[in-house]
């Protein structure tokens, strides 16, 4: 896997954190610079923590599982990418909160965005990539992404949300479906 590949899957995951930031952005008229941060930082830091530990949990096992480990990415890959297309069509609404921005909140927010990161860490550990390195691209990621979610939301409103964590989800798909075809046809 290299960093290419490393940053399709940080903006893919970055996408839920983005369609949440878009709805902080609605929650306030005028934002504030540490409004605009906030998101960034609780959501890079989650996304880069949760595939760490990922990561050292599937090192655990990749020895045991190495014969079979593209069709675990193909499968954790294709399960948040389906998961995140299918809550694109949800039709829940967000309520408008200016509350949106408190500490219980945005953990909340960051934890419930990168459980799928998680996942991911544990497919990184199968390809022995320098994590150090691919957190780093995805915490950055997020946190960029999250920043202009919150921009794009106080500026455009909501209607970018479904569309952003449907493309997230193809992306992971994508990725997913790419992973097991180089190791079934080009290994």
């Amino acid at each position: 896997m290299n960093y290419f590949e490393i940053t399709l899957i940080a903006i893919g995951l970055s996408m839920d954190a983005f369609a949440v930031s878009i709805t902080l952005g609605l929650s306030v008229q005028k934002l504030s610079f540490k409004q605009y941060l906030i998101p960034g930082l609780y959501f890079g830091f989650f996304q880069a923590l949760m595939p760490l530990i990922g990561y050292f949990t599937g090192t655990l096992f990749s020895e045991k599982i190495q014969a079979f480990e593209h069709w675990i990415a193909f499968g954790l890959l294709n399960i948040i990418g389906i998961n995140m297309i299918r809550e694109s069509f949800s039709k829940k609404e967000e309520t408008h909160d200016e509350n949106k921005f408190k500490f219980l909140n945005m953990l909340l927010l960051a934890v419930a965005t990168s459980i799928d990161a998680l996942a991911v860490g544990v497919t990184f550990a199968f390809f022995k990539i320098n994590i150090f390195i691919a957190i780093a691209i995805i915490g950055f990621t997020t946190f960029c992404i999250s920043i202009g979610g919150v921009k794009i939301g106080n500026i455009f409103g909501s209607k970018f949300k479904s569309k952003a964590e449907a493309a997230g989800g193809i992306i992971l798909v994508g990725l997913g479906i790419k992973i097991l075809i180089e190791h079934l046809f080009f290994n």
